[in-house]
């Protein structure tokens, strides 16, 4: 079960039951930060995308993830940041994990080089509502680390419209706006994944037009509409086979070196 803790708002002084969000590890096993009861929530004032992130181990495989750290909005308009226990002080592994139990089978934790993870069957993507863009941006990299890529960050490069996100061998791109994605768009994307030998998805929340739809096929660039329920739905052949695969494997290439 979720770990539920009791939250105080700082401002306001309201009381808030908070429970933490489940995430699915890659080996399939569900994963929630373990949250510190005892200490005071922080007002999350300003945002920086580092620190949106913390580290959890899985409990069944003992993999670290990356996860949205917790955070609760409270009534007044506050913006909770719930506080989240450290590793056991004696450095321990959690109960239940790998490193805890030397007779647990290892194998699900057998990662190949690169950190790909072998393709197998995977746990149903759990969405996350938009409301905002930040929550699309983390959508799509929760999508993402779903899909099996690793290392999850920003781009380096802004494209345009949206967000960039890079990941080993990946470009994405997450457009938040009310405007379909047009042609020149996806080419934009497409012509920045080829100056770096990567791969490239676009996200985007109002769709896409026919000509970049057009476009996105004979470049074979997948397309994801995300729903407001969270939901990233292919459009286009190479999304739905992306959806299907998950990420490649290290050293593979699209055909005719497309992403």
């Amino acid at each position: 079960m979720p770990e539920s803790v009791p939250v105080r708002c700082p401002v306001c002084r309201r009381a808030h039951l908070y429970t933490a969000p489940v995430y699915p590890c890659v080996c399939g096993a569900p994963t929630a930060p373990r949250l510190d009861p005892a200490a005071e929530p922080a007002v999350a004032a300003h945002r920086a995308w580092d620190d949106e992130w913390l580290t959890v181990p899985c409990a069944a495989c003992g993999r670290p993830g990356h996860w949205p750290r917790p955070e609760l909005g409270c009534p007044c308009g506050t913006v909770l940041r719930v506080p989240v226990a450290g590793p056991p002080p004696d450095g321990t592994a959690a109960p239940g994990s790998a490193a805890a139990d030397p007779l647990r089978p290892q194998a699900a934790a057998v990662q190949e080089p690169g950190g790909h993870v072998p393709p197998g069957p995977r746990a149903p993507f759990q969405p996350r509502t938009i409301r905002t863009a930040r929550d699309a941006v983390t959508t799509a990299a929760l999508y993402l680390r779903w899909l099996g890529y690793r290392d999850i960050r920003r781009a380096d490069q802004r494209p345009q419209n949206g967000i960039g996100l890079a990941a080993r061998g990946l470009l994405a791109q997450v457009d938040p706006t009310v405007r379909p994605a047009g042609p020149r768009d996806v080419e934009c994307l497409w012509l920045t994944a080829m100056t770096e030998s990567a791969r490239c998805v676009y996200f985007s929340l109002a769709g896409y037009t026919g000509a970049a739809r057009t476009g996105a096929d004979a470049l074979g660039i997948p397309l994801f509409v995300l729903d407001l329920a969270g939901v990233p739905q292919p459009v286009n052949d190479p999304a739905g086979t992306l959806h299907t695969t998950g990420a490649p494997r290290p050293g593979t290439r699209a055909r005719d070196g497309r992403s």
